[in-house]
């Protein structure tokens, strides 16, 4: 597997990806609203910053209300999914996914439980 992004709630997507890209010299790659938040990623070489702000109720305005804005998951990029899934299972990690779903971009993503991956929630990403 290779790092894929780290996701990163914000009250502010616009405003962060602003900030970064002028102080991290990096390139603005894909917009959208997807799943209730707008979703703005950064290509900041070897892997992307996927800012997420949320525009409606829903797990990153949970995150936000509980924790602040800061880094929300890891995502790692696997060319089967599936496979993935199943060495997760095979060490068993909670699911929060058992099947891959939709994903910003249009990549398939499921999502591991960070309480059996040392406190960090684990993002599995197929292009």
């Amino acid at each position: 597997m290779d790092f894929d992004h780290a996701g990163v709630a914000t009250e502010d997507a616009d405003g962060l990806a602003d900030l970064y890209t002028d102080l991290l010299d990096c390139d603005r790659v894909h917009d959208e609203r997807f799943d209730g938040m707008e979703v703005v990623f950064l290509d900041v070489g070897g892997g992307y910053l996927e800012l997420l702000e949320p525009l409606e109720d829903g797990p990153i305005a949970s995150y936000l209300e509980d924790n602040g804005p800061g880094i929300h998951h890891v995502a790692l990029e696997t060319d089967d999914i599936e496979a993935a899934l199943d060495r997760a299972r095979a060490h068993d990690v909670a699911l929060i996914d058992e099947e891959p779903r939709p994903g910003a971009w249009g990549h398939d993503v499921a999502f591991l439980h960070p309480g059996d991956t040392g406190g960090i929630l684990v993002e599995f990403v197929q292009h």
